[in-house]
Formats: C-alpha cells, sequence, structure tokens
C-alpha cells in the first residue's frame, strides 16, 4: 500500500450464505461489505416512509428528514433504516427513505438529494456513494438542509455538518489487546488480512494499526500499512508481552473468497500462524475456511465487524474475537439529532479529539480473558447492529 489518496470508508459484515465482494476505489467507490438479506423495502432504488406518531418533538414541530442509504440489501444498512424508522416514529419525524441500487450507485443518491431540497426538508442522512454525490450535498447545505453522515467520514470530512461513525483505530485496538493477553506470552506468528496492497484507504490503516497498537508492536510509518517492523517484541497494552513475526501480509479485499485464498497462501508460506487480524467479518469468515480445510486448530482469528450473521462464527470457534459496530445507533442518532436542531436550534457535537462522533465499539467473543472487558454472543445476539 504504498499511494498516498485516502479514502475514508467503512467495511461490513454480510450473512454467512450469499457473499459478494467487497469494493474499494480511490477518489470515487466507497469500501462495503455484502450480505444475503433480502431487501426490506419494496424497490431496490427507493422508498418513502413517512414515520409518525401522536407522540410529537418539544415545539410540536413535525421535522421532515431524508434518508438516504448505499443500497437496500445490505444487513448493515438495513439495520440503519429500522432503527432510523423507529426513532421517527418516537419523535414525529417525517421520514423518506431511499437508496442506491448497489454500493457505489451515487447517480440514484444525488436525484434523492434534489428530492429532498425540493420537499424542503430540513435534513439529510446520508451513507455517501462516493464522492460524486459532494456537488449536491453541497446544494443542499446551500438551502440550509443540516446534512449529516452515517458510518464513513466523507472526503472531505467538512461536505457534511456532522458524521456518526465507529472508530475503527480503538476498533483494532481491542482486538490487539485481547490477543496480546490472550497469547500470555507465547511466540506469535502472526497473518494480517488487509483491505488492499495497491491503495492506501483510512479504514485499512485504522484497523490495521489499531490491531497493531493493541498488540504493543509498532506501526512504522503511521501513514501506510505494511511497514511496520517484521519482528520483535510484543506487550500488549492490557498485559501479554512475547517475540512476534509477521509471516504474512495480504489484501483480503474484505470478501470471504480473497480473506480464503489469501489465508491459504499464509499458511502454505508459514503453516505455524497461530494469530489471523482480518479486515472485517466476511475477510475472517474466508480464512477460517481455510483454516479448517488445512486442518489447524488453536489459531486466534480476529475481526472486525459484529454483524448478527457472524454469531455462529463466533460460537463455534471458527472466529476467536470481533470488534462490534452499531450502524442502528447512528441511524437513531442521527434522526434525533436533526429534530432536536430543527426545534431546539442546538447543533450536535463530535466526541473529544475527533472530526466525528464516535458511536462506540466493543469486543465480542465466547473466549473471554480475564482483564479484557467483553461480551459474549448471546449478548451480542441482543446488540448487534442495533440502535
Amino acid at each position: 500500500m504504498r499511494h498516498h489518496i485516502v479514502v475514508r470508508t467503512g467495511l461490513r459484515s454480510r450473512s454467512k450464505f450469499a457473499r459478494l465482494a467487497v469494493l474499494g476505489a480511490v477518489a470515487g467507490l466507497a469500501v462495503a461489505a455484502c450480505s444475503s438479506g433480502s431487501s426490506s423495502s419494496s424497490s431496490s432504488t427507493s422508498s418513502s416512509s413517512s414515520s409518525s406518531s401522536t407522540s410529537s418533538s418539544s415545539s410540536g414541530k413535525q421535522v421532515q428528514v431524508a434518508l438516504i442509504l448505499k443500497d437496500f440489501t445490505n444487513p448493515y444498512f438495513i439495520s440503519m433504516e429500522n432503527s432510523a424508522k423507529t426513532d421517527a416514529a418516537k419523535l414525529n419525524v417525517q421520514l423518506t427513505v431511499s437508496a442506491g441500487t448497489t454500493d457505489g450507485d451515487t447517480t440514484t443518491q444525488i436525484s434523492a438529494i434534489d428530492n429532498a431540497i425540493a420537499a424542503g426538508d430540513q435534513g439529510i442522512i446520508i451513507t455517501p456513494n462516493g464522492p460524486a454525490v459532494n456537488a449536491a450535498l453541497t446544494q443542499a447545505r446551500g438551502h440550509n438542509i443540516y446534512v449529516i453522515a452515517l458510518d464513513t467520514v466523507p472526503t472531505p470530512a467538512s461536505i457534511v455538518d456532522l458524521t456518526y461513525a465507529t472508530n475503527n483505530y480503538t476498533a483494532g485496538q481491542l482486538i490487539g489487546q485481547y490477543t496480546a493477553k490472550s497469547l500470555n506470552g507465547k511466540p506469535a506468528d502472526i497473518a494480517m488480512l488487509d483491505l488492499f496492497n495497491n491503495q492506501v484507504v483510512s479504514v485499512d490503516i485504522d484497523r490495521d494499526h489499531g490491531f497493531l497498537n493493541g498488540m504493543g508492536i509498532s506501526v512504522g510509518n503511521a501513514g501506510l500499512n505494511g511497514d511496520e517492523p517484521k519482528s520483535g517484541t510484543y506487550k500488549g497494552s492490557l498485559g501479554g508481552t512475547g517475540s512476534y513475526k509477521i509471516s504474512c501480509q495480504l489484501p483480503s479485499q474484505g470478501a470471504v473468497p480473497d480473506g480464503q485464498s489469501a489465508m491459504e497462501n499464509c499458511l502454505s508460506k508459514d503453516p505455524n500462524i497461530n494469530v489471523v487480524y482480518a479486515i472485517n467479518e466476511p475477510a475472517a469468515e474466508g480464512a477460517a475456511a481455510a483454516i479448517k480445510a488445512a486442518g489447524k486448530k488453536g489459531i486466534i482469528v480476529a475481526a472486525i465487524d459484529g454483524g448478527c450473521a457472524d454469531i455462529p462464527f463466533l460460537s463455534d470457534g471458527e472466529m476467536t474475537v470481533t470488534a462490534g459496530q452499531f450502524p442502528g445507533k447512528m441511524a437513531a442518532l442521527g434522526v434525533s439529532a436533526i429534530d432536536t436542531l430543527v426545534n431546539t436550534g442546538k447543533k450536535p457535537t463530535v466526541s473529544a479529539g475527533l472530526g466525528f462522533y464516535d458511536t462506540g465499539t466493543q469486543l465480542f467473543t465466547d473466549s473471554p480473558i480475564a482483564g479484557v472487558p467483553s461480551n459474549n454472543t448471546t449478548q451480542e445476539a441482543s446488540l448487534c447492529w442495533k440502535a
């Protein structure tokens, strides 16, 4: 990863049975994992739902908000839609929901932004499909529409008023801390399944470097993946010290097939690997398949997502630990923030020290380690991707 164009983007999980590749591109395409979830709406391009109830905002003024998602098929975005609708009903917000036909479809999202302007909406909540929507968002803000991004800090961040997102560095750090403490002084023979090796994207760097930091390993170059020392001593910030070597570092595209082939190559290169860092759960699922096919056991497989569909992988030990995200919370906060702004004039604020509002992350595992806070999969089932 040696290019110096930075794309800010997020990754998500999808179900075990239908798998689509994660798409990534520089300066034009966002990165997202795919799912097999069926559409929760009647149309694959847009749906309009006026969510209202007998309750009302503090001033009684009904607020109009447009929620514009990447697509209507990924469970990650479906959870956003469901949480936004629930919150809108509680607040008497009139919510219109639309989405691109596929992840990367900016044309449909631009049309939805234009519709929000024409309808006189007071707020837009969007998971951008790429920088191509920036001009339309600028136009919307010129019409005094408050714009909130979810999941992904846009490029540039200033194109929206606020972003609700996961702190990807923290997510990586949590699984690194868990891994170091779990090893309990044993040598770490590490395979790293990054997103790309031919472009630099912020989610790749943040999660990768967070993991290394949690393990107590130098990242080498703060702006690039792959520049960390390939051997040395790890010293986890929550405990666990020993020698390490990074035996393999390959791209997974954030997808199951590429994660599996990358792990197969890593095991071929070094059959003694005992730690796998995966950029997301699809990559981890692919790695788990390769490990199972090779007859290997006792390998720590750490990932990031917290998707409901991947609970079985944690339960049966194919995945060891994951750092969960909360997309439903992102959407609910967005609806509430716009309603509060319109009715009270109070603007939402970013988290201290960050350029966005951090919606939190926490570990899920059925192999807890003393001294490392985590929840089990039973608890995850009640929390995964909800508000």
